[in-house]
């Protein structure tokens, strides 16, 4: 796991939004929070890109969805669409009034 977080660090993309109009997009942060989730720190994940937990649930809950058709699961991905959307936003507003 280690080798992959190192990987991960020292091949992270570069943002085209920050790099062409020098501020944060909503998606800024998310690979810094990743490889924060895969070393264990929650805390400095969540501070990076807030949207990421639930964003991850979501795509589980997609790929799940996919394969065994959860009783009810497009209405549950709705919701959970809508819930991360409205944490990416509110993140992105914070970051952008903070910063």
């Amino acid at each position: 796991m280690s080798q992959l977080v190192k990987w991960l660090e020292t091949h992270q993309l570069p943002c085209p939004v920050k790099q062409n109009f020098g501020f944060d997009c909503p998606g800024c942060g998310i690979q810094t929070a990743f490889i924060e989730l895969l070393k264990g720190n929650l805390t400095e994940s969540i501070h990076s890109y807030p949207a990421l937990i639930p964003l991850l649930l979501m795509l589980l809950v997609l790929t799940v969805h996919l394969f065994f058709k959860i009783p009810k699961g497009a209405a549950i991905l709705k919701i959970l669409f809508i819930f991360t959307s409205l944490i990416i936003v509110a993140g992105y507003l914070v970051k952008m009034i903070t910063r």
